[in-house]
């Protein structure tokens, strides 16, 4: 086996930056249990203190929660959309203003926001409003002998860590876990280098008979029969190879966040499971 090659000395890095966001409460406050009831959690952007990458994606009191800081730019389209399309996993962040400044953190995901994580004792001082500085590299890789496969939020950084080797034209990856295609539900209408897409977790006990139910914040996984390469949609073969980047949701339709990293239509990609695949470990940000 050998490591495949790509055009990493040929991508530009860039300067973007968001300032952190202040937590989000749903309209009408309450979110909707499956059977009918509601309740008010808390989840999406600030900064969680207590969730970070590595810890579990289920069992949490909140709904779709992030791990680390969520920063936009929601002043400016043009800038949201440029945080959210040049920006990668892996890429390093750095604070730029408040009490915190100088700090240096790594993304770790996009959701609604971009999700950065800093030392727990940078996110102590942090403060909404404080603004972030990312040095974006990724957008654009590829892998020189696989054009079949596309390769999305990867930064060099990450596509290194994960250790990815080739045999007899297949590239082989590790992944924490496999999920079936038929579970996979909302953001399958976006596109995949912009927001992730939701499984289905309401049924409780086909997620624990499944082993999904033991997903951590950060797990590389795979699915079969995934094309990502534009949009999300079944394809006989294929395989996609994303990140868990947010926590379980009680929603119809709606539960942890899985972010497209990699994906071949034509069997280019093979997996082994093995539960140490977790950004966490890969990138040494444990939780």
């Amino acid at each position: 086996m050998q490591n495949p090659t790509t055009n990493e000395l040929t991508l530009v890095e860039m300067a973007v930056s968001g300032v952190i966001t202040t937590p989000t409460v749903r309209p009408g406050q309450y979110i909707p249990h499956p059977d009918g009831r509601a309740t008010v959690l808390p989840g999406m952007s600030g900064i969680t203190y207590n969730v970070r990458c590595g810890d579990r994606a289920f069992g949490w009191a909140g709904d779709h929660v992030e791990p680390g800081v969520s920063i936009d730019d929601d002043g400016n389209l043009g800038r949201h959309h440029a945080l959210h399309y040049l920006n990668c996993i892996g890429n390093e962040a750095m604070v730029t203003s408040g009490m915190a400044a100088g700090e240096r953190g790594i993304v770790i995901g996009e959701h609604a926001r971009i999700l950065v994580q800093f030392l727990p004792e940078a996110h102590d001082i942090m403060a909404p409003g404080d603004r972030i500085q990312v040095m974006t590299k990724g957008q654009g890789l590829a892998l020189n002998d696989y054009p079949g496969v596309a390769l999305k939020k990867m930064s060099p950084r990450l596509f290194h860590a994960m250790g990815i080797t080739e045999n007899a034209g297949r590239l082989h990856v590790n992944v924490a876990m496999e999920l079936p295609v038929r579970i996979m539900g909302s953001g399958a209408e976006l596109n995949s280098e912009y927001v992730d897409q939701d499984l289905m977790s309401g049924d409780r006990a086909l997620m624990a008979e499944l082993g999904i139910d033991q997903m951590r914040l950060g797990d590389v996984i795979a699915i079969r029969h995934a094309d990502h390469h534009w949009g999300r949609s079944y394809r006989e073969g294929a395989v996609s190879i994303c990140l868990c980047i947010h926590g379980d949701s009680i929603m119809t339709g709606h539960g942890p966040g899985i972010l497209t990293l990699m994906t071949a239509r034509d069997g280019e990609i093979d997996f082994t499971t093995n539960p140490s695949a977790n950004i966490a470990q890969l990138l040494n940000i444990g939780a």
